[in-house]
């Protein structure tokens, strides 16, 4: 007894943490508010699982009359994926129902579960799964993840990111979770059963592929030897999933007719199945009894056979299992791939296809919405369960009467691609339903489908092999593994089976690997098994939470009950308690396992005969790196490592040797080196674990050495457990178990692994070359050489010994015993030697050489998944040495040779991508490493990969991936990629400082962002001064003078008075502050938005008495504040940036409770649709606004939503406008009664929403509307000026820019019909609608039949300037010339010349100069010449017309070169200025123009420079604004207040951050919004409505670009160097600008570059694609810049006269000399060179001075050359030197380190000496070390006893090392070093040394 026991734990393994496991929900759920009247008991099956099938149909009638109906639980686990980054903790979540309540809970090892999300519902909960739905967003699918919890009504669905959708059921359903979303079958209940009409029957799978979306029915293609393409619906309700899983996407059903498994491949429905499924076949032909006839064929044939049986899908995992009384244990059924498995299918004929395919009855079935499908319940029976006939009651009619609908389209269809086969009569042993379906791959990524068929006992195994083409699944063969349960361990690529006597073992795929002992819980007495028969037993249903509804009691059969009484026990016996043990009355005291549940990555739940779950984690298969490489996995190893009792991990190489020798056939007791490994455990239990037991047969499960499967000659794939997963590869297994070896010293040649020595032997050497690339890994590869000299020695490969040799002398030295191989066994290894094994040995170290020298070299080879550093660093020398740019992805085969047998395909993804850097003058390629690999990789090797990334950063592409970035070590373009503004970034600390007084924050203008604005202006405090200007909130200082002959009671009127004047300015100040804050507030969500207060109070000095309008003293305009406080809500609203989160609630939580500020809120919301948020209002809330009637609302709303909507032609926007536009209502509609404003408006609206559409319809009702005759009624004859200037300015921007290309508009003469309103006329007869609506005369102007021009010019000027805006149309521009003779001329308002010369500059852009010849150019000649006395000219018309015309060709002026800060056009504008303030001084003059007429002109000019100069602040203008804000008396009324305060607000747009732009649609809405009058009080809307005065917005643009330093986070300056493209009025041009600085359009702008050498250079190219810059700008302008190393900001060090490189001007060496490394901290900000300053550049008693010196060296070069990553090559060089020089090197690696990087040095010197400045390695530091290695290598030479000495002294370690060198090294002495080279030999060793080395040189040289 005690050798079986020694027997059974040598080939067990122990499973670890072992703890009892409670599902977290049930605590959860006691203490849940709902909880209190579920009585959470021991749970049983519900009845509705169990299913009217067959026999089972009896079992569950019987079973429901004793159970009670009790809560029911079900829980899942799986392995945490939501919101911890992959390389965190990895946790688990569980997903548990109970009642109505749902947990989604997570804990961890190390932490305790939490609850994550619980859910309470209205019905009982059926199930509960994780669902992910792919939402499209922007072009791609993201994933949201769910939980989506099923009652019997509907689907609640959660999505992680709180989003929650409710979709009603039609019907009773199971739910499964499939990669496109969920899938639905139909349960089936009792009428179902009977059910569906002889025709078509009803869908019964469905899909949803998002919880908004309605289901729709799954199409379903068989595969079939007839008709294989037949598309239908699946309809079959024989057909049950049981299991789904997204990857694959693949679901599994069961036939319960035939008893089979399916496989189907789910996928999207293509477009020719989906119409094949939706069209309907031809009508029938014959008579109804033909119809009945194969109508009853049709349901014959499908109750026998059922030659499709289409499913749906759910999660993989804990929910798939599923219970049932099964039938006695069958024959292993297997299965052919392929069509063969429906051969044997002895019912299906060419007619059953057929029949299923066209169902003659009824045209195809349509569906459309969940009822219809309801439609079937109550049909009457067409087939009952057995019998066939069509019941008697079924008419033809009722088959023929389907009422037709629209139909639904489906999205999802399976097809079969593999399905179980029926062995012909076997129907009593049929297989029941699986309980549970699961995939698994084994350690060689093989992947298997299991499932588990109760019944039987058994756990089938289906083969999973992916197509060629990896489109396809194949299914070669099924494997049958004896079990009462199993789950899968994923990361361990395992799965655990629970045996029939109750035994755990461990499979890897379908090979046994060794039995699990469970501490604490005994194995079964294994004499039990063999008296109990296998029998069936309920397992509890709660184990399958996912699938509770397919589980399914199959048929019982009779022969293995012993009576149906004993099986069906009472109702005392717990029914998920009940085993095989207990029918028995085996009563076992200990408890033992009963199933498996809940597999999460190692780790499964054990559920134990005594009711409770123990949770147990299978261990890891090692924990060593360099075993894990070498075996991932040795099963054998994995035995012994795993032994109850294991050995610690200390051992773990040691003991890998001897159990890998001993298989090799080594008797590692008697090999001197082995023997040196100790154990903790008996040696070599390999062998111990061989020993026959007695009464095993060929298939025990502790023979863990298979048999041969394959022949020996191919290099077929063995499934055997004691080979490598890396090695199996190579070899199959050929040989039984080993008989212990022989004493002697010779190897033994029946081990298992004898024969693949040489493979073994050749994979290992290739392990350890790649070893060497890891200076982690390098250790260790010490460990590996002892095995590998061993075997090199015995297949006696000299070459491969010698290597070792000289990679480790002073070990090889120990070893030198060889075992001998058996001579007449030779033939076995060389029939076995791999055609790869060289004589040669492949060294990876002596290829990278040879590249780097320029020599032809052999493809290197590797195995895939092990040699990736290997492959990665050959490719990338063949890229960037030999500059092969195909190499990674054409030329792989040139340079590496893969190895690996015939059938194996790798299945390890590369670990690292390749992304391949082109820098344009470099031309070279590097292959991306992340920077932790690299510097891993040793120094030599390293180096040409540093180098090539050093370029990189040189000169960087802008539109790099943040990876890349990060890789060539560019923090700044890392940090561009993430896409921050300055608001958002926090950490950028651009928040606007807290202002310490109360009032200073009211003033609205506290948001702008100082850091910025005090790098732009930072001479003074203009910001400062602009605010004090703008600010409306606090009260005004009143100064009047009491005089002494007034009394006080005047005195107060006069105070008063002159308050009146003072607010006409106040109330016009927030037009400008709207502009000035424009897009700077991110507003709180949570908060509303300060609005500042208008305040027209005043305070009179010198006792600050206040002064107030609403004494009565004085009469105040009535409704005087309604629109200044508009205008005041429209500057708070404009503050809100466009980025900021704002949603319907927020604007609809801003509105204001009191009634006087509605027109506040009005301007609000006008503000929120100018800055794009008001299309975030819901449409309920718009309606509600527009009802209320609210004129001022109606206004902001309706011009919000448009500018909105800018250019859409959005349909509802449209309807929303025409009803407030009588001319677009039909014309039989009401008169609505609309205010005239809100008219106005609304037309603005329809020209902004059909902005440069060129719309018909609109143009022509607009164009009519320009002319529109008052009407009868009162309304329609005052301010109809506004109604047609808007009507002019709609139909210009629905036509913008179009010209003559009108599309369809020639028959409106739309030029034609504009000239005549300009000009006047008779009146065109009104065609259209609205010919009815004018013909009654006016009341109360008598106009006649002739065009009023004094109300139709302005807007037809304007129109006519839009539709040929900018197309320099000579003809149309010469109609608006002004006329040429002094009789036209008084026939003209000199208003109109103003517009009329706009509009033609405007029309011939491109003529426009910014001189004063071209402005005055455009004043008519008469005017210009001397004049006739004798004429009769009137002075004051020719002045007037004069200075309206310049103030026209000013504005064009403006407009042309807005934003552009032009020096020559402010320049020529100012001058105009100053000559119209002159003008103004003079009372005279002044008096002949007159001063309205004046101010109106110099207020045109004033906006004109502020519009070239917008967003500079110029100061010039500032002080012409602060000049005119002093002005408040005599005309100054409050439009030209608004004007100049525009002015100011235009001046510094945004805060300086925006500008303007020139593009169409900028320059119509500039037009709009600074049409040339200006109200004369502010209620005036007259000529032009005040609410367009703020559309001057929608021409504003970000073009500030703010450099931000990224390691302080600080805006900074930074020099710019832009370059203009190439026009016809200047070169290409380069300047140079001082950043934060406006950017010039982009459409200009060619490149746009950071340039040095303060910042890393950055260059943007704007000629391919200026999308980038455009979003870089578009965030607040923040572009990224680094500081090189060395330098100081501009703000600190404006001269550059600090900087670090600065003292080293004069002589080259002072620099290091006068370095300081205390001083480094202020030159960068690299952690590594400031801690290594800190802890090895500081004079201290162990440093020695020169060591001091050199570390400083370093560090300054490092420093200067900005390369910290070089800090440790060149300290792993000096310690490669010294130790060379002390000569205690123990092995040649850091030699071959030197001469990579002498050889790549002179690689480069050969290829152009000037190359020197660009390698990383200085050109004198290299130099001298070569010189220190060839001194150290001359002393040995020279030796004291001279040369003969030194070589019988070769076996001393040096010696051998000098050898080494001398053959190996042949450090290079070029002509490149001669000058350099010599210099330092002299400088250094002096004169004699030299001659040494020219005498070595000839030594080596013979």
């Amino acid at each position: 007894m005690s050798e079986v026991v020694y027997e059974e734990t040598a080939t067990m393994i122990a499973a670890g943490e072992l703890q009892s496991f409670v599902p977290f929900g049930r605590e959860h759920c006691r203490n849940h508010p709902n909880a209190f009247n579920l009585q959470l008991r021991e749970l049983q099956p519900a009845s509705e699982l169990w299913s009217s099938d067959g026999a089972a149909g009896l079992v569950g009638s019987l079973q429901e009359v004793s159970l009670q109906e009790r809560e029911r639980e079900c829980w899942q686990l799986r392995k945490g994926c939501m919101g911890v980054k992959e390389e965190d903790m990895e946790f688990e979540e569980e997903l548990y129902a109970a009642g109505n309540v749902v947990v989604w809970s997570q804990g961890s090892r190390t932490q305790a579960s939490s609850v994550y999300k619980a859910f309470t519902v209205d019905s009982p909960v059926q199930q509960a799964l994780w669902c992910n739905f792919a939402v499209p967003h922007n072009k791609k699918d993201e994933l949201e993840h769910t939980v989506c919890i099923v009652q019997s009504s509907c689907v609640n669905v959660h999505t992680v990111t709180g989003k929650d959708f409710i979709s009603p059921l039609p019907f009773q359903v199971n739910v499964w979770a499939t990669k496109f979303g969920l899938l639905l079958e139909r349960k089936n209940t009792a009428n179902d059963a009977q059910l569906s009409p002889p025709g078509e029957p009803l869908p019964t799978v469905f899909s949803m592929l998002h919880p908004l979306d309605e289901i729709a029915p799954v199409v379903c293609k068989p595969a079939g030897l007839f008709d294989g393409s037949r598309v239908q619906y699946v309809s079959d309700f024989t057909m049950k999933i049981v299991f789904t899983c997204c990857q694959p996407s693949i679901l599994i059903s069961y036939d319960t007719v035939q008893g089979t498994h399916s496989v189907w491949a789910l996928r999207k429905v293509t477009h020719d199945e989906r119409s094949t499924v939706l069209r309907c076949p031809a009508e029938p032909v014959g008579t109804p009894l033909g119809l009945m006839a194969s109508g009853f064929l049709t349901s014959h044939l499908r109750n026998i056979s059922r030659l499709d049986s289409p499913g749906g899908s759910g999660a993989p995992g804990p929910g798939t299992g599923t219970s049932a009384l099964h039938s006695h244990q069958s024959r292993i059924m297997t299965s052919s791939p392929g069509l063969h498995s429906r051969v044997h299918s002895p019912s299906i004929s060419n007619m059953a296809a057929l029949s299923r395919a066209h169902s003659p009855g009824m045209a195809a079935p349509s569906f459309s919405g969940a009822a219809r499908f309801n439609t079937s319940f109550h049909s009457p029976s067409s087939r009952g369960h057995h019998g066939l006939l069509l019941s008697p009651n079924s008419t033809v009619n009722e088959t023929t009467l389907v009422p037709e609908m629209e139909p639904i389209m489906p999205d999802l269809c399976i097809e079969q691609l593999w399905s179980e086969t029926v062995t012909a009569g076997c129907h009593r042993e049929m297989s029941s339903q699986a309980s549970k379906v699961f995939l698994t791959s084994d350690l060689c990524e093989n992947h298997y489908l299991c499932f588990l068929v109760e019944s039987h006992q058994q756990l089938r195994c289906v083969k999973l092999v992916e197509s060629n083409d990896t489109s396809q699944l194949i299914f070669p063969s099924v494997t049958t593994i004896p079990a009462k349960d199993a789950e899968p361990l994923q990361n361990i690529d395992a799965m655990l089976v629970l045996e029939a006597c109750g035994s755990l073992v461990l499979y890897t795929g379908i090979t046994r690997v060794s039995k699990v002992f469970v501490p604490g819980l005994l194995s079964p007495t294994f004499s039990l098994t063999n008296h109990l028969p296998h029998l069936s037993k309920p397992v509890d249903n709660i184990s399958t939470p996912t699938n509770a509804g397919s589980r399914h009691l199959q048929r019982l059969d009779e022969d293995v009950m012993p009576s149906p009484v004993s099986e069906l026990r009472g109702p005392n016996i717990k029914h998920h308690e009940a085993s095989f043990l207990e029918d028995y009355a085996f009563q076992q005291a200990t408890p033992y396992i009963h199933a498996l549940r809940d597999p999460v990555c190692n780790r499964v739940t054990l559920e134990l005969s005594s009711g409770t779950m123990l949770r147990i984690s299978v261990p890891e298969i090692a924990t060593s790196e360099l075993v894990y490489a070498v075996v991932q996995v040795l099963v054998k190893w994995y035995n012994i490592y795993n032994a109850p009792g294991g050995p610690s991990a200390h051992a773990e190489w040691n003991l890998f040797v001897t159990c890998f020798m001993t298989l090799m056939g080594y008797n590692t007791e008697r090999l001197n080196w082995t023997q040196n490994l100790h154990f903790e455990v008996p040696l070599s239990p390999v062998i111990a674990a061989k020993k026959a037991r007695p009464s095993d047969g060929g298939s025990d499960e502790n023979n863990n050495i298979s048999p041969a499967v394959s022949s020996v000659a191919a290099l077929g794939v063995a499934l055997s457990t004691s080979l490598l997963y890396l090695l199996f590869v190579f070899f199959p297994l050929t040989s039984q178990a080993s008989s212990p070896s022989s004493p002697s010293l010779k190897l033994d040649s029946s081990a298992p692994l004898f024969p693949h020595i040489p493979a073994l032997f050749y994979v290992l050497h290739l392990l350890y070359q790649e070893l060497q690339l890891d200076e982690l890994q390098r250790a260790r590869a010490s460990s590996l050489v002892c095995l590998l000299q061993q075997l090199a020695r015995d297949l006696q490969l000299e070459d491969y010994v010698d290597l070792y040799w000289r990679d480790y002398p002073s070990l090889m030295s120990g070893f030198t015993e060889s075992c001998l191989i058996d001579q007449g066994k030779t033939h076995l290894i060389a029939h076995n030697c791999p055609s790869f094994l060289r004589a040669e040995p492949p060294c990876v170290l002596s290829w990278l050489s040879s590249c780097l020298r320029g020599e032809e070299n052999q493809p290197f080879p590797y195995l895939p998944g092990i040699c990736q550093r290997t492959r990665l660093l050959v490719l990338s020398y063949a890229l960037y040495i030999l500059g092969d740019e195909n190499a990674t992805s054409s030329d792989v085969s040139k340079y590496l040779v893969k190895l690996s047998a015939g059938m194996f395909v790798t299945g390890l993804k590369d670990r690292f991508t390749s992304v391949l850097l082109l820098p344009g003058l470099c031309g070279f390629v590097c292959v991306c490493f992340t920077l932790k690999d690299l510097e891993s990789v040793p120094f030599g090797v390293a180096l040409p990969i540093r180098e090539a990334i050093y370029r990189c950063r040189e000169q960087p592409c802008s539109d790099w991936s943040e990876e890349v970035c990060l890789l060539i070590g560019r923090q700044d373009l890392t940090r561009q990629a993430h896409k921050m503004t300055l608001a958002k970034a926090v950490s950028l600390s651009l928040e606007p400082p807290p202002t310490t007084e109360a009032d200073e924050e009211e003033d609205g203008m506290s948001d702008i962002i100082q850091e910025v604005t005090g790098l732009i202006w930072s001479q003074d405090l203009r910001v400062q001064e602009v605010r004090r200007l703008l600010q409306s909130s606090r009260p005004v200082r009143v100064s009047v003078v009491q005089l002494p002959e007034v009394s006080d009671h005047e005195y107060i009127e006069e105070k008063e008075n002159k308050l009146l004047q003072l607010c006409q300015r106040t109330m016009a100040l927030p037009v400008g502050r709207g502009l000035f804050t424009l897009f700077s507030y991110h507003p709180v969500p949570t908060e509303p938005l300060p609005v500042p207060k208008l305040n027209l109070t005043g305070r009179a000095p010198p006792r600050n008495t206040m002064v107030d309008l609403n004494s009565g003293n004085i009469d105040v305009p009535p409704n005087m504040t309604s629109w200044p406080s508009f205008h005041n809500g429209v500057a708070a609203g404009l503050k809100i940036a466009p980025a900021s989160k704002v949603d319907s609630a927020w604007i609809a939580y801003n509105k204001p409770k009191s009634p006087e500020l509605a027109n506040e809120y009005a301007g609000f919301l006008m503000a929120l649709g100018l800055n794009g948020h008001l299309t975030k209002l819901a449409t309920l809330n718009i309606h509600d606004y527009l009802t209320k009637g609210h004129e001022m609302t109606s206004i902001g709303l309706l011009l919000g939503v448009s500018s909105a909507k800018l250019g859409t032609m959005d349909m509802s926007i449209t309807r929303l406008l025409s009803i407030h536009i009588p001319a677009l209502l039909p014309p039989t509609s009401t008169e609505l009664d609309v205010p005239h404003n809100v008219q106005v408006a609304a037309v603005i609206g329809i020209g902004l929403v059909y902005q440069g559409t060129g719309h018909r319809h609109n143009a022509e009702v607009l164009l009519s509307e320009i002319g529109r005759p008052p009407g009868p009624e009162m309304e329609y004859c005052t301010d109809r000026e506004s109604y047609s200037l808007a009507a002019g300015l709609a139909l210009g921007m629905v036509c913008l820019g179009h010209g003559s290309n009108l599309i369809g508009m020639t028959d409106l003469n739309v030029p034609e019909q504009l000239y005549q309103y300009m000009i006047g006329g008779h009146r065109r007869a009104q065609a259209g609608a609205n010919r009815e609506r004018h013909k009654s005369p006016s009341y109360q102007i008598k106009e006649g039949d002739t065009i009023n021009v004094d109300v139709t010019c302005p807007g037809a000027t304007l129109a006519l300037a839009m539709i040929y805006l900018k197309t320099n149309n000579r003809s149309i521009a010469d109609w608006l010339k002004p006329p040429d003779t002094w009789f036209l001329l008084d026939f003209i308002k000199p208003e109109f010349l103003l517009l009329r010369t706009l509009a033609r500059c405007i029309i011939m852009w491109d003529e426009i100069l910014p001189n004063t010849e071209w402005v005055k150019s455009n004043i008519p000649q008469i005017m210009r010449g001397t004049f006739d006395p004798s004429e009769d000219i009137n002075m004051e018309t020719m002045a007037q017309a004069q200075d309206y015309i310049t103030a026209g060709a000013c504005m064009a002026l403006g407009l042309r070169f807005a934003g552009s800060a032009n020096s020559d056009a402010f320049d020529c504008l100012y001058e105009f200025a100053r000559t119209f303030m002159k003008i103004m001084s003079f009372a005279g003059t002044a008096a002949v123009t007159g001063y309205y007429n004046l101010q109106t002109g110099l207020s045109m000019i004033l906006l004109a420079m502020s519009m070239v100069m917008s967003g500079t602040g110029n100061l010039k203008v500032l002080q012409l604004c602060r000049f005119f804000h002093k002005r408040t008396g005599g005309e100054m009324n409050y439009g030209f207040h608004m004007a100049h305060h525009m002015a100011l607000g235009l001046l510094f747009l945004g805060g300086g951050r925006y500008t303007l732009s020139t593009s169409n649609s900028a320059i119509a809405a500039l037009l709009c919004a600074l049409y040339p009058h200006f109200p004369a009080h502010s209620t005036d809307n007259r000529y032009h409505l005040q609410a367009l005065r703020h559309l001057a917005v929608l021409a504003a643009e970000p073009r500030l670009l703010v450099p931000v330093d990224v390691d302080s986070l600080k805006p900074c300056y930074a020099l710019l160097e832009v370059t203009y493209k190439e026009t016809k009025w200047y070169d290409e041009t380069t300047v140079e600008l001082m950043a934060p600085t406006m950017l010039p359009e982009l459409h200009l702008l060619k490149r746009v570059k950071v340039k040095g050498p303060r910042y890393w250079e950055l260059s943007v190219d704007l000629s391919k694609e200026t999308q980038h810059l455009k979003s870089i700008l578009s965030r607040d302008g923040v572009l990224y810049v680094k500081l090189r190393a060395g330098q100081l900001p501009y703000k600190d060090d404006p001269q550059g006269w600090k900087s670090l490189l600065a003292t080293s001007v004069n002589h080259c060496n002072s620099g290091v000399r006068a370095f300081k490394p205390e001083a480094i901290s202020t030159f960068t900000s690299e952690p590594a060179l400031v801690s290594f300053a800190e802890f090895f550049c500081k004079t201290s008693d162990g440093m020695k001075h020169d060591t001091l010196v050199l570390f400083s060296a370093m560090l300054y070069e490092c420093v200067t050359q900005e390369c910290p990553e070089m800090l440790p090559t060149y300290i792993a060089i000096e310690q490669a030197v010294g130790s060379l020089r002390r000569g205690d090197l123990l092995q040649t690696f850091p030699l071959w380190q030197l001469r990579l990087v002498v050889e790549l040095w002179d690689s480069r010197m050969l290829k152009d000496p000037t190359n020197a400045h660009d390698t990383l390695l200085t050109s004198e530091f290299l130099p001298v070390m070569k010189n220190t290695v060839d001194v150290a290598l001359d002393s040995w030479l020279k030796g004291e006893e001279g040369r003969e000495a030194f070589f019988r002294k070769i076996n001393s370690i040096s010696a051998i090392i000098g050898l080494f060198i001398i053959s190996t090294l042949q450090l290079p002495d070029q002509s490149v070093y001669k000058g350099t080279h010599l210099v330092m030999i002299k400088t250094t060793v002096g004169q004699e040394k030299t001659k040494n080395i020219k005498k070595q040189d000839k030594i080596l040289q013979k």
